[in-house]
C-alpha cells in the first residue's frame, strides 16, 4: 500500500519504502522523499507566493551554485491539472550523470516547487516511480 502525504491541501502518493522528511521553512514548508538509493523527490510549499518564474529561476540558481557546469533547458509538465514550468537539468557528480527536473505551479494560496533527481545508474529503476509520484500530486483549485 502506498504512503500518502497530505498537508495544506497538497497531497501525493509515494512508495512506502521511501523515507519522507518534512521541514518548516520561513515561507512555508518542504517535504523530501528519499528512495532506498540516492534518488529523491522534493516539494516546496511557499505561502509567500513568489512568481512561478522567480521560484523556478531561484531553484536553478541554487543548483548552479552547487554544480557550476550544469546544463539546463526549459521544461514543462502538467501537475495537479496545471501547466508547471521549470528546467530539465543535467550535471556530473562522482563520475555519474545526474538528471534533475524542477517544475513550479501556483495554487490560490501558494507557489509550489517540485523537483526530482536521479543518477544515470538509477534512471531505469526510479524515473517511472518519480513520474508516478508527480502524477499523483493534487492541489486546491480555489
Amino acid at each position: 500500500m502506498p504512503g500518502v502525504f497530505s498537508v495544506s491541501g497538497i497531497s501525493f502518493q509515494y512508495p512506502e519504502n521511501w523515507k519522507l522528511e518534512r521541514d518548516e521553512i520561513d515561507s512555508g514548508w518542504l517535504v523530501t522523499l528519499h528512495s532506498p538509493d540516492t534518488s529523491f523527490f522534493m516539494l516546496c510549499y511557499r505561502d509567500d507566493c513568489p512568481s512561478a518564474e522567480e521560484l523556478a529561476d531561484e531553484a536553478l540558481g541554487d543548483l548552479r551554485e552547487s554544480y557550476p557546469e550544469l546544463e539546463s533547458g526549459p521544461g514543462t509538465t502538467t501537475i495537479a491539472g496545471r501547466l508547471a514550468h521549470g528546467y530539465d537539468v543535467s550535471f556530473f557528480l562522482f563520475d555519474l550523470t545526474n538528471s534533475a527536473w524542477t517544475r513550479v505551479f501556483r495554487t490560490p494560496n501558494a507557489t509550489i516547487l517540485v523537483m526530482w533527481q536521479i543518477n544515470d545508474l538509477e534512471m531505469d529503476k526510479y524515473e517511472p516511480v518519480m513520474r508516478a509520484v508527480v502524477a499523483s500530486v493534487k492541489a486546491p483549485v480555489t
